[in-house]
């Protein structure tokens, strides 16, 4: 990963390894900042205040190996994204000093939403915040659920499915009925306004064609006029008077005297003439035709008149034309439907919601029942996980208890009671359960919330311990631990060390500490460095080995780097680190 103007880092290359590579430097020199990097890649917010005084930008970029076929590089190819030569991906993300940030991944430009689509398949973040939100009931929910895995989540996903049939079902019943005399007051007026249209039966463009026909009717004597002298002119005097021969009576002279002339140019005019002549002899029948059909008689054009006042009285009320009003009748249909208020529809709705109810109320049943099981195995899990952290008398309790509905609940959900009555249950989105993680500090001690029970120090424990136990169960390639080791010391720090470098066997992870018990375990150990030039504070990162790296574990223990005493206590601790990560090696220790 690269960094450059992000915070008090100028510019720096971090090499991380695929097991376990420490972050360390002192208090204020900026190690915060690889973890903010990690959520710039992730998709995170972009802040201007991270962005360095004096730079024109902030940049992250990272090389994530995101095998072909897996989730990773599906979301990648999905963007348009492509492979470097190695096969990885490179992502970049860009903040500049107003704010605005641009993402950037396999050589194409990409929404950030995107990288926080890949960075759920490849990173998960643990800091000292994500403690906090685990003490939250919700959160601890979430947790339990994460653990339990694919068959609770489906489960899950199934109530839901149920749950928002049901409360729909639920809401529109209550609707209808609290709406009962508004709803039939409004199914009157649309019963009503379809009765008048059905009534008078209107046709689609039915409004357009009378007023054609009305003009038509009106305008009869001048149309028959019109229509009688173009025939006249056609064919000549009905009585066959020789002045009037009419145009076919002219063509066919002027035919006979073309067709009789010497001169062959006259001659060959004569069958364009015999073309006229077949036109106008087809017009003489229509023509013919329309004057029979013209109707003079007042009765008719009172009808269409009649039928123009029925329309419009429609169109008045309901839409500006005949097809608007047929289209307001075939919405009127729709509505009436969903407001029936009939006693039959009330009773059919309410069967529906009882059946979806009973469902609902096996598909719950079914998430606790997962739930119960996932409990015994994530809370020995975490109480193994505190064995190892300096907590061996501590034991954890995963209580699940029924949420109860509160009194006037609109839709609460009845399940079997215990004594073999019903109860009125909350069924929530994530099912009718209330989960708490409780600790036990040593034996005989009364199971107390883990807020309560704990200590400062004992708290980061249990919370590494879940984590740890989450871990395990994460599919993501690379964890990152921000921290989470504070208030911790002694003992409990070495055994922290050795949990991060076990988890490190299956996963890539990388975690910033202050503790020199945890450092001690690193594969990869990297330090922020702080200096100031000219006023100018600005931080750099080194890899650190050998000779260097004792010295850096010397001054974590109190500032003792300048002493022998304090060299050859950090070279005692990692000897100590090394011979335990040995023995872990020895037992087919794997990387990826």
């Amino acid at each position: 990963m690269r960094i450059e103007g992000l915070g008090v880092i100028d510019e720096a290359t971090l090499e991380l390894d695929p097991g376990l590579t420490v972050v360390t430097g002192e208090t204020g020199a900026g190690k915060t900042m690889v973890v903010t990097g990690l959520h710039l890649l992730s998709g995170g917010r972009a802040e201007a205040s991270r962005v360095r005084t004096g730079a024109s930008r902030a940049v992250v970029e990272g090389r994530f190996d995101a095998p072909a076929g897996s989730s990773a590089a599906k979301v990648a190819a999905d963007a348009g994204a492509e492979p470097d030569a190695d096969g990885e991906l490179i992502a970049l993300r860009t903040v500049s000093p107003d704010g605005r940030s641009r993402a950037h991944l396999g050589g194409r430009s990409v929404p950030v939403g995107v990288l926080s689509d890949l960075a759920e398949q490849l990173i998960a973040v643990h800091g000292q915040n994500d403690q906090l939100r685990l003490l939250r009931p919700a959160e601890q929910r979430g947790v339990l659920d994460r653990f339990a895995g694919e068959e609770l989540l489906g489960a899950l996903s199934e109530y839901r499915r149920v749950r928002d049939d049901w409360h729909r079902v639920s809401t529109e019943l209550a609707d209808r009925t609290a709406r009962a005399r508004e709803l039939a007051r409004e199914a009157d007026l649309l019963r009503h306004g379809l009765a008048e249209i059905q009534a008078v039966d209107p046709q689609p463009g039915e409004d357009d064609e009378l007023v054609a026909t009305a003009r038509r009717l009106a305008d009869a004597d001048q149309l028959r006029e019109a229509a009688t002298g173009a025939s006249f002119a056609i064919s000549g005097s009905p009585d066959g008077d020789p002045d009037a021969p009419g145009a076919l009576g002219l063509i066919a002279d002027a035919r006979h005297r073309l067709s009789s002339a010497e001169d062959p140019r006259l001659r060959e005019l004569a069958p364009r003439l015999a073309e006229a002549e077949a036109l106008l002899t087809d017009v003489g029948p229509e023509l013919t035709s329309y004057l029979e059909s013209l109707d003079a008689d007042p009765s008719v054009l009172e009808k269409v008149l009649a039928r123009q006042a029925e329309l419009k009285a429609l169109t008045r009320k309901y839409a500006a034309d005949v097809d608007g009003v047929l289209a307001w009748a075939k919405d009127a249909e729709q509505r009436l439907a969903g407001l029936d208020t009939s006693e039959e529809a009330l009773s059919a709705l309410a069967a529906r919601r009882d059946e979806l109810a009973g469902e609902l109320a096996e598909r719950a049943q079914a998430v606790t029942e997962l739930r119960v099981i996932a409990a015994d195995r994530f809370a020995k899990a975490v109480t193994v996980e505190l064995g190892g952290l300096a907590m061996g008398q501590a034991s954890i309790d995963v209580v699940i208890s029924t949420r109860w509905a509160e009194p006037g609940e609109s839709h609460a959900l009845r399940v079997a009671g215990g004594d073999g009555g019903d109860a009125l249950v909350h069924a929530g989105p994530d099912g009718i359960d209330e989960v708490e993680l409780r600790l036990v500090a040593h034996d005989g001690a009364v199971p107390l919330p883990v807020h309560k029970a704990a200590s400062g120090g004992e708290l980061s424990r249990v919370m590494l311990a879940i984590e740890v136990v989450l871990a395990h169960s994460d599919p993501v390639p690379t964890l990152v631990f921000d921290e989470v080791d504070a208030g911790v010391g002694g003992r409990a720090a070495v055994e922290i060390g050795r949990r991060l470098a076990r988890l490190a066997a299956s996963h890539q992870v990388i975690v910033v500490t202050h503790l020199p018990q945890v450092a001690a375990f690193a594969d990869r150990h990297l330090v922020v460095d702080k200096s100031a030039k000219g006023g100018v504070s600005r931080s750099d990162v080194r890899m650190v080995a050998d000779k260097d790296r004792v010295v850096e574990l010397a001054r974590m223990l109190a500032g003792m780097d300048s002493t022998e005493t304090g060299r050859a206590h950090a070279e005692e601790l990692l000897a100590v680190a090394e011979k335990d990560k040995q023995s872990s090696t020895g037992k087919s220790r794997k990387r990826r």
